[in-house]
């Protein structure tokens, strides 16, 4: 999720420059390290926010440590040791935003030793239009001027809503429960679709659905429906902006029975229309 020191060859992350412009640089990270790769303590060389595209992994800083999940955002201040494990899954892909500190500086964010207090935002309803507009940084046609943009969008959504999130109770890290909950995220990253019930996904993670629900929730930092919901939007917000296909179809085919109770839900999400946000 950052520039990373030297480790052995089949266990260093791709990383594919994407832009950079004096002061800040994006790359993609894709990340193939699994439960029996040992994690490295690396650093941050420069304060960085990082979008999880796919993928889960446990990531470790002065901060805290948080589960990492798509759509959530990893914060590293400049200088600071981290960690990603893959205790309970493999692979992980990113998209990941570095500031120097001269640019935030200039920028008014202010110059800060420690400018995150909190190792990570978790996919929550400020962040559903900007990730879903990060993906598109992907693409070979994607417009070089919204690499800019997106960069400053990307700090200071970050910025601010770690006030929101500050103090906090530090999730539960229980090796157990991480690894349970773990589980059910990549059930749901795999098939978002799916008719899943708190009790589905309780029984998926072996955990009675009182336990499992507290558990998801100190973990990701949204409650199992609320995550759900959140990933079928953001599939259907990504199918929106790639093709051409029919709204209807798209909200048949992210998991929702009825396309105006999808339309409402998109539009509380995104504050905008599936055909507007389409034709934006």
């Amino acid at each position: 999720m950052t520039e990373r020191r030297p480790i052995p060859e089949w266990k260093t992350p791709k990383a594919r420059l994407l832009a950079a412009q004096p002061g800040w640089s994006v790359h993609e990270f894709i990340c193939t390290a699994g439960p029996g790769d040992r994690a490295f303590e690396e650093q941050h060389s420069r304060t960085s926010v990082a979008i999880v595209l796919s993928g889960t992994f446990q990531y470790r800083t002065t901060t805290g440590r948080e589960l990492m999940s798509p759509g959530s955002l990893l914060l590293g201040n400049s200088g600071h040791a981290f960690t990603c494990g893959h205790e309970h899954a493999a692979g992980d892909r990113c998209i990941s935003f570095h500031y120097s500190e001269e640019f935030l500086d200039h920028a008014g964010f202010g110059a800060e030793r420690q400018r995150f207090r909190i190792p990570r935002i978790p996919p929550i309803r400020p962040l559903a239009s900007l990730v879903a507009s990060a993906t598109g940084l992907l693409r070979p046609s994607a417009d070089p001027a919204s690499f800019e943009e997106i960069a400053f969008q990307l700090i200071d959504r970050a910025t601010r809503l770690q006030k929101g999130l500050f103090p906090r109770r530090q999730a539960s890290d229980a090796a157990a429960a991480c690894a349970r909950v773990t589980r059910v995220l990549r059930a749901i990253e795999a098939e978002p679709d799916a008719p899943l019930t708190l009790r589905d996904m309780a029984a998926h993670a072996g955990l009675s659905p009182w336990h499992f629900l507290r558990c998801f929730e100190h973990l990701t930092g949204a409650t199992p429906r609320q995550y759900l919901l959140r990933t079928r939007l953001r599939h259907a917000a990504i199918r929106l902006r790639d093709e051409s296909t029919r709204v209807l179809d798209i909200a048949f085919d992210c998991g929702f029975g009825d396309v105006s109770n999808f339309n409402r839900a998109f539009r509380a999400e995104f504050g905008r229309s599936p055909r507007a946000f389409r034709a934006a």
